[in-house]
C-alpha cells in the first residue's frame, strides 16, 4: 500500500543528527536510560530467561574489563565464532566497550577458512562457542600466532591458550576492583571513525574479503530506522538471524538505539514453535522462511480438501482483492470489507495466531522475495517488508515501510542515503551506512568506489517514478542468450520458488546458448512429506530426487514458471540435483547464499547433456 510519497515520508532527522558516537556509548546510553527494564529474553531449561538492561551492562562491564586485562588495545581484533545467542550479545557488546572491533566468523565455517579469517583479521583473541569451534583453532594453530588467547562459552579451559567466559569475567572484576573507571575511560576514547565490525563477505565468487565497518555505520543505521518512527519500546523483537551476518548484526542494534527488548535463539527448526509463545510484534527473515511457511499451510488446505479448503481459498481471495485495492489507493468495495470480516474470523486471524497474534510486520531481506508470496501474507494481514543492503553497507540501506509499500521493490533508501543507477543499470550507493573499505584489499577499494565515494553494488536495478527500488538482479549473475538476450536467473529464481513448495533453488543457465536450461535443488523436508503421501517414504534422497513422479511433479511447476516469463528466458529442459544443496558441500555460504557458479561448475556435466 503506497500512502505517501518519499518527499511526504516524516522522518525525525534529530536522532540522525544527535546519534551516539559509538556503539559503546549508544550501549551505556540505553542502559543507564532504561535500567530496569527487559533487555533480552533467550531459552534456559524449558521455558525463557528474561535479563534487564542493568543485568546486562553489568555482565558486559565485566568483560570488556577481562578483554582489557588479556592486553586488548583500541579496534584490535576479536574474533567470536558461535550460533546465534545472548551470550553472543554480551560480547559483542564487551568488544565494542574496549574499543576493539568484532570479526564475526560462521560456527558452520570448515577450519581452513576459520584460518584464514581470523588470520586475515589479525584477530588476537578468539570467543568460541563450544569444543567443536575450539578444535578448529587447534587445528589451525601453526597459521594464527597473532591469537594470544581462545575464550571458551560452553565447555572447559586448559589453563593456558584456552580459558572460559567465567575465567574472562573473573579477570575483568580484579581488574574493575583495582581501576573502578576503566571501562568508561576506554568507551571515551572511541572515535565514530574507528573499526567496530569486520565481517567477510560470503565468498560466493572467490576468497572472502574482510569488510570494514565503523561504529558511525551501525549508529548511524540504527538512528535511521528510529528516526522513521515505524518501532518503539513497546515493540518486541524475534531475533534468530545468524549474528555473523549483517543482518542479523543491524537488527543487534536496534534495540540499543529504540529500547525495546529481543528474545533471541538462533535454532531454525524452533522458530515456529517460539513465535506463537513469544508472541513478538516484528522479526526479520530471508525469503525462504516465508516462502515455507506460506507452502506449509497452502499445503495443509490443500490435504484437508472439501469445504474448509474451499473457505480458504475463498477467504485468500478476498484478501487479495482487498489488499490490491490498498496498493492502488482505493477503497475495497463495500461487498469486499463486509466479506473480508468474515474472513479474518474464519481463516486469517487462525494463521496470525500461528506467529503469536501479535505481528505488527516482518522484515525480508538476504534476497529477492516473491512478490506473491508478499501479496499473500498481505491478504492474511502479516506485512512484509522487503528491504535491501549489503556487508558493505550495513545490511540496511532500503526499506518498504508500513504505510508505504510495494510488492516487488524493497522500498525507499533510509533517510540521509543517497542512490543513483549507472549507464549499465548498476546501483550506486552513498551514505553514512556505507563501509571504510575492505581490509588490506586496496586493490577491491579502487575497483568498489568511485573517486567522488559513489559504492559499487554489483546489482543490477531501477528506481520509479514515487522512489521505490526494484533489484533486477545480479550484475555478475546476468548472462546473454547466443539470440543476444538478457536473462536475469535471481529474479527467474525468486518467481519459481514462490511457486514450487518443493524447491529450494532453482538454477537457471544459458550464456550463449540458444535457450535457457535449469538445475533444481529440493526442499528434504518438503520432498520428504510428498514422498510418503505417494508411495515413496521408504526412500533415500537421491531415489526420490530421480523417480519420474518427482519429475512430472517439478514439471507442472516450470510449466507454471514458464506461462510467467519471456519467451527467451523459458526453461526449456531441467534437472533435478539428486543430493541436498548444502554449506558443508560447499553449495552455499554461511549465510545460505546460492555459490551459483560453483554449483553450475560441480554439475556442468548434466548442464551440457541437457543442450543434446
Amino acid at each position: 500500500m503506497t500512502a505517501l510519497r518519499i518527499s511526504d515520508e516524516p522522518v525525525d532527522h534529530s536522532k540522525i543528527e544527535k546519534r551516539a558516537p559509538s556503539v559503546a556509548r549508544l550501549f551505556l546510553d540505553r542502559v543507564a536510560a532504561s535500567p530496569g527494564t527487559e533487555a533480552f529474553r533467550f531459552p534456559k531449561d524449558d521455558g525463557w530467561e528474561s535479563v534487564t538492561w542493568q543485568q546486562v551492562g553489568d555482565r558486559v562491564r565485566l568483560l570488556t574489563a577481562g578483554l582489557i586485562a588479556l592486553g586488548v588495545e583500541p579496534e584490535d581484533r576479536i574474533a567470536l565464532a558461535s550460533s546465534t545467542r545472548y551470550e553472543w550479545v554480551i560480547v559483542d557488546l564487551a568488544v565494542m566497550c574496549a574499543g576493539a572491533a568484532t570479526t564475526t566468523v560462521y560456527p558452520t565455517t570448515k577450519a581452513p577458512d576459520v584460518g584464514f579469517i581470523v588470520s586475515n583479521s589479525g584477530s588476537r583473541v578468539v570467543v568460541a562457542e563450544d569444543r567443536t569451534q575450539v578444535d578448529k583453532l587447534v587445528e589451525q594453530r601453526a597459521q594464527l600466532p597473532h591469537v594470544q588467547q581462545v575464550v571458551v562459552i560452553d565447555g572447559p579451559g586448559d589453563g593456558d591458550w584456552v580459558i572460559t567466559l567465567a575465567d574472562l569475567e573473573e579477570r575483568g572484576r580484579q581488574l574493575i576492583a583495582e581501576s573502578p573507571n576503566v571501562v568508561e575511560d576506554r568507551v571515551r576514547e572511541i572515535r565514530p571513525e574507528h573499526l567496530a565490525t569486520l565481517i567477510y563477505t560470503s565468498g560466493t565468487t572467490g576468497k572472502p574479503k574482510g569488510v570494514r565497518l565503523p561504529h558511525s555505520a551501525w549508529t548511524y543505521t540504527a538512528a535511521a530506522v528510529d528516526a522513521l518512527g515505524i518501532l518503539g519500546p513497546d515493540d518486541l523483537q524475534y531475533l534468530w538471524l545468524p549474528l555473523s551476518h549483517v543482518f542479523g548484526k543491524v537488527l543487534l542494534s536496534l534495540p540499543l538505539q529504540v529500547g525495546m527488548p529481543t528474545a533471541i535463539d538462533g535454532r531454525v527448526e524452533k522458530i515456529v514453535e517460539n513465535l506463537a509463545v513469544v508472541r513478538p510484534t516484528f522479526m526479520g527473515a530471508a525469503p525462504r522462511v516465508f516462502e515455507k511457511a506460506h507452502a506449509r499451510i497452502e499445503a495443509m488446505m490443500e490435504e484437508e480438501g472439501g469445504a474448509k479448503k474451499k473457505i480458504f481459498d475463498w477467504a485468500v481471495g478476498v484478501g487479495t482483492r482487498v489488499s490490491k485495492a490498498k496498493q492502488e489507493g482505493r477503497n475495497p468495495s463495500l461487498l469486499d470489507r463486509l466479506q473480508y470480516k468474515v474472513a479474518d474470523k474464519l481463516v486469517f486471524s487462525k494463521i496470525r495466531e500461528r506467529f503469536g497474534g501479535r505481528l505488527r510486520f516482518f522484515v525480508s531481506g538476504s534476497a529477492p522475495l516473491d512478490r506473491e508470496v508478499a501479496q499473500w501474507f498481505d491478504a492474511v494481514g502479516i506485512i512484509v517488508l522487503e528491504g535491501y543492503g549489503l556487508s558493505e553497507t550495513s545490511a540496511a540501506t532500503f526499506l518498504n515501510r508500513p504505510l508505504a509499500y510495494r510488492f516487488g521493490t524493497v522500498g525507499w533508501p533510509f533517510p540521509e542515503t543517497e542512490v543513483k543507477i549507472a549507464e549499465d543499470g548498476e546501483i550506486l550507493i552513498k551514505g553514512p551506512g556505507v563501509m571504510s573499505g575492505y581490509h588490506d584489499r586496496p586493490d577491491a577499494d579502487a575497483e568498489a568506489f568511485e573517486d567522488d565515494g559513489w559504492f559499487h553494488t554489483g546489482d543490477i536495478g531501477e528506481v520509479d517514478s514515487d522512489g521505490f527500488l526494484r533489484i533486477t538482479d545480479r550484475k555478475k549473475d546476468m548472462f546473454k542468450t547466443s539470440q543476444g538476450k538478457y536473462v536475469a536467473p535471481s529474479a527467474i529464481a525468486a518467481t519459481f520458488k514462490g511457486l514450487c513448495p518443493y524447491a529450494s533453488e532453482i538454477i537457471v543457465h544459458g550464456e550463449g546458448r540458444p535457450y535457457c536450461v535449469a538445475l533444481v535443488g529440493l526442499d528434504p523436508e518438503a520432498i520428504h512429506e510428498w514422498a510418503q503421501k505417494n508411495g515413496m517414504g521408504d526412500r533415500s534422497f537421491a531415489e526420490i530426487a530421480r523417480d519420474e513422479k518427482t519429475r512430472e511433479l517439478i514439471a507442472g511447476y516450470i510449466d507454471q514458471l514458464n506461462e510467467q516469463l519471456n519467451r527467451w528466458e523459458e526453461v526449456k529442459k531441467f534437472t533435478i540435483i539428486d543430493r541436498e544443496l548444502s554449506v558443508e558441500a560447499g553449495d552455499l555460504t554461511p549465510s545460505m547464499k546460492l555459490r551459483r557458479k560453483i554449483v553450475i561448475d560441480n554439475f556442468s556435466d548434466r548442464l551440457t547433456g541437457l543442450y543434446g
